[in-house]
């Protein structure tokens, strides 16, 4: 139950499914990242896939400042959910994410899998997924809250955002 020092209620099993139909539902979402040198927050549109366990992977270029920044502090946040076509846009439901940023690179066994999965969520990234500047990562979950309407917000684990086959 929420407090007053603590607006957020513990995670049910409604909440975690919410959470994982945004995150596995989301086709792209808002990326922050610290910019390298000064610290200061930057933010990036990025194209999501859930991987195997639903957590997301992204597919980002060497030349997107982004990757610089992800490449000098893994650390980041992530939101997805989108405000519907009415009424008041902070009604809609939401989830923020801190994650950390893990390269896949190539020659990694599971490289494949990852690759097939993100292509089945975003097949137009075919056209550019195998340049050579181009790059997965799965963005892994530390925490999260969920934000499912006017009193309705909810603290997750990486756990709770795991897809049950997953487990």
């Amino acid at each position: 139950m929420p407090t007053a020092r603590d607006p957020f209620h513990p995670a049910d099993d409604g909440a975690r499914r919410a959470a994982r139909a945004l995150l596995t539902g989301a086709r792209h979402g808002a990326l922050a990242v610290l910019t390298p040198g000064t610290g200061a927050p930057g933010i990036s549109r990025v194209a999501l896939a859930p991987g195997p366990d639903g957590g997301p992977l992204t597919l980002v270029s060497s030349l997107a400042p982004h990757h610089a920044a992800l490449a000098a502090d893994p650390r980041a946040a992530l939101m997805v959910g989108e405000p519907g076509p009415k009424g008041d846009p902070l009604a809609h439901p939401r989830l923020m994410i801190e994650v950390t940023a893990r390269p896949v690179p190539r020659a990694d066994p599971g490289h494949a899998a990852l690759r097939a999965a993100f292509l089945a969520h975003q097949p137009k990234a075919a056209l550019y997924i195998d340049f050579a500047d181009f790059g997965l990562m799965r963005l892994e979950p530390v925490a999260a809250v969920l934000n499912a309407g006017f009193g309705r917000a909810f603290r997750l684990t990486p756990a709770d955002l795991r897809t049950p086959a997953a487990d």
